[in-house]
């Protein structure tokens, strides 16, 4: 089995993966930035030749990154956040390399994320954020994508996990504005400013779903999240109806888990 943890910023996956991983010590525990064979978020997708320019622009760091680095066919996938330095311009050098944001186009983005799953090939694996958060945050906010044109792509991940053992768990929030105040409150840098508040907001804001609809600031980026949130639970729905469990964030038992693994029957916990 493996199993997939999703939900909201401060939903509380980096909790559930780590209770995860106490109740099946057997499973290997994929974090957002570690390399993964289904996710590609906070790491870079190159060909040969602008590995060995990187390699070359940072010989300092040359160690760290080839240890960083796996090779798939012709490409190369650097983990280039887990690469330690104080030179902010090698991550920027590296962001662009990420198949998100709209840095791609649509057809290769679906095309890449489709063939990933469709490769994977592996057991006892828990992934944290590598179903929903980046996949559909990427094609609401750079694709522009309807609802329904997210849902049919997931149609298609389905198709492509076609015949592999996978399970979701789905932390579902129903106060989507405190989560968020506290994660403001905790993401800080050493002076103690609101970094990750910044940088969220002006993340949403230069979106192109923002722009093409002039709004901006904290209220409408709520409300992304409600809506996101709602077609997340939407896709489990319609989409992954018997592989999926729905806890209440920060408000679940270790004995939901568990029983929900066992039993293999649909159950909606609230």
């Amino acid at each position: 089995m493996n199993y997939f943890v999703e939900g909201l910023q401060g939903s509380g996956k980096t909790t559930l993966t780590e209770k995860l991983i106490k109740i099946y010590p057997d499973c290997v525990l994929i974090k957002e930035g570690d390399y993964s064979p289904v996710e590609l978020a906070w790491c870079a997708s190159i060909d040969e030749k602008t590995c060995q320019d990187i390699l070359n622009s940072y010989p300092e760091l040359s160690e760290q990154i080839k240890e960083k680095t796996f090779k798939e066919d012709d490409r190369y996938v650097i983990c280039y956040t887990k690469v330690r330095t104080d030179n902010r311009k090698f991550y920027s050098d590296l962001e662009q390399y990420e198949i998100y944001n709209g840095r791609i186009y649509d057809k290769d983005f679906r095309k890449i994320v489709l063939d990933r799953y469709r490769r994977f090939n592996d057991n006892n694996m828990i992934f944290e954020c590598s179903l929903f958060q980046n996949i559909v945050e990427d094609m609401i906010l750079f694709k522009n994508a309807s609802d329904e044109e997210i849902i049919t792509f997931y149609k298609q991940v389905k198709e492509a996990l076609g015949g592999k053992e996978y399970y979701i768990y789905y932390l579902y929030s129903d106060d989507i504005e405190g989560n968020f105040d506290m994660i403001r409150k905790q993401r800080l840098d050493d002076k103690g400013n609101e970094i990750w508040y910044q940088i969220m907001l002006e993340y949403f804001d230069n979106s192109p779903y923002a722009l093409k609809r002039g709004i901006s600031g904290e209220e409408e980026l709520i409300k992304h999240f409600k809506h996101r949130q709602g077609l997340e639970l939407k896709i489990l729905k319609e989409v992954f109806a018997d592989k999926h469990l729905i806890l209440r964030s920060k408000h679940y038992s270790d004995e939901e888990i568990k029983e929900k693994n066992e039993n293999r029957t649909y159950r909606h916990v609230r």
